[in-house]
């Protein structure tokens, strides 16, 4: 089956269509993708894994089509972030 696996950066995006078995997890597609070379700076206590904007653990099975996508930690709290827009208006 193909699935495609996603990083995106500020300055550059990583998305990569990748053909893995049937029984794949998330972390098959992930070592196929080569993201795992390319971006060997990812670490990943930190960085959250999802299939289609959902988290999902590396053993999550995929299915045809399926997006798997790396996730940054946040630079901001978005809570914080508007707080901090409201007090400046």
């Amino acid at each position: 089956m193909e699935v495609t696996v996603v990083y995106a950066l500020p300055e550059h995006q990583f998305i990569r269509k990748v053909r893995v078995s049937d029984t794949a997890l998330v972390a098959d597609a992930l070592a196929v993708s080569g993201v795992l070379e390319e971006y060997p700076d990812i670490d990943w206590a930190r960085e959250a894994i999802g299939v289609w904007g959902r988290v999902r653990s590396l053993t999550t099975p995929l299915r045809p089509g399926d997006r798997v996508e790396i996730y940054r930690p946040r630079q901001v709290d978005p809570k914080a972030q508007r707080r901090s827009r409201l007090k400046s208006s």
